[in-house]
């Protein structure tokens, strides 16, 4: 494999890119002289066997509807077994259209309006606005913060249900924390959902990024098999190889009868994969593609290391370190700011659009998220400009 190139600069302005494009209207922060380190995607091309299964697409010609494709499912199997260590059976494999439209279909294959849906806050912003669409009711259990990592707090967590909780969705690893959860803390997440008689909705889209020196992510079918009965599985390649615009992803569903529930959904609402996103899964989840993301995580974690270091010099800013994910944590609380005061800095003056620590729920009010997956002199200017916007604080 041809060593991938991350260093190298690809402009994705004017390309209908809601990263680069619509940060002017959400943060303004125009995209001639601003940093984009908001959406969730990379700034990186894909591996090359990715392309060239599009080039094959598009030298051929003909767009027609897309029938069986064994190869993707087995690709499936495979890197779930290779790189996780679970052996999964393609039966248990129905496609969506991306995680986010998994967890809305999910709602409504197992819960009904007016039931309790849990997540653990704070985390990744689009759990609440679907689980609100759904009319559903949400019910955050808030992380404990504790040495600068969040943990489970059961103890707190067991008082604060309602009684009409149907569903827990867990993020796994966490966004926007970046925390790998422990063997032990996954089997936690199952005796809860047994004794509670919840789904368990498992949304493991950052499972395969995982910066190096970290702990190994766990699926938590593979800890915890006495909750198969309840267990939905989501999983996508398109967040590990930049491939988002395909909007495919797994809903991983070992139980008979959960899987023809999830199924009735997904069929009530003819939704079928594409043509071009099963072959791009099926050209990722191969050994090119994992050579790729061995060296994609290498290169994220020298950027890691930048970011932090600079970040953390700066007096009142803390970033949570970092286990998986290329999503940074940055706690302002120390510098004694309102939020308000922080995001015009970030904003106007260090032309940085970031995601909004308290759209991830509770506990995320004195937090940004920057994405830290773009060129490394991207990430070396973000640091210089945050440095320069809070110099009155050094």
């Amino acid at each position: 494999m041809t060593a991938p190139d991350f260093d190298r600069i690809i402009d994705r302005r004017g390309t209908h890119c809601s990263k680069w494009d619509d940060m002017q209207s959400a943060y303004g922060v125009s995209p001639d002289d601003g940093l984009a380190m908001w959406v969730a995607d990379m700034d990186f091309a894909p591996p090359a066997a990715v392309q060239a299964v599009v080039q094959a697409q598009a030298d051929h010609g003909v767009y027609g509807y897309p029938g069986a494709n064994p190869a993707y499912l087995q690709a499936i199997r495979w890197w779930m077994d290779h790189r996780h260590g679970w052996q999964i059976d393609p039966d248990w494999i129905l496609t969506c259209a991306g995680l986010v439209n998994g967890v809305a279909l999910t709602l409504d294959a197992c819960t009904k309006p007016g039931d309790g849906v849990i997540v653990m806050s704070p985390v990744y912003h689009a759990f609440a606005r679907v689980i609100a669409a759904a009319g559903r009711d949400l019910v955050e259990l808030p992380l404990a913060l504790s040495d600068g990592q969040y943990r489970m707090d059961w103890p707190a967590w067991e008082g604060m249900l309602k009684g009409h909780e149907r569903l827990l969705i867990l993020c796994s690893p966490h966004n926007p924390g970046g925390r790998i959860w422990s063997p032990e803390e996954l089997a936690e997440v199952a005796s809860f959902c047994q004794r509670h008689d919840l789904i368990l909705v498992s949304d493991d889209i950052h499972c395969d990024l995982v910066l190096p020196g970290s702990p190994r992510h766990h699926m938590i079918a593979t800890v915890a098999p006495q909750i198969t009965d309840r267990l939905i599985t989501l999983t996508a390649a398109t967040k590990t190889f930049n491939i988002a615009g395909a909007h495919i992803g797994n809903a991983i569903i070992a139980d008979p009868d959960l899987r023809a529930r999830f199924k009735a959904a997904l069929m009530a609402r003819g939704i079928s994969p594409g043509m071009l996103g099963m072959d791009m899964v099926a050209a990722a989840y191969s050994p090119e593609g994992a050579a790729w993301v061995d060296a994609l995580m290498t290169y994220l974690d020298g950027n890691r290391r930048i970011f932090d270091q600079g970040v953390n010099a700066i007096p009142g800013l803390a970033s949570m370190p970092l286990q998986a994910t290329y999503l940074s944590w940055v706690d302002f609380a120390g510098t004694g700011m309102t939020m308000a005061e922080v995001t015009a800095r970030v904003e106007q003056t260090a032309r940085i659009a970031a995601n909004h620590g308290p759209t991830f729920g509770r506990g995320g009010d004195s937090f940004l998220r920057f994405n830290i997956a773009t060129p490394r002199t991207r990430v070396t200017e973000a640091v210089a400009r945050l440095q320069a916007a809070f110099a009155d604080l050094q």
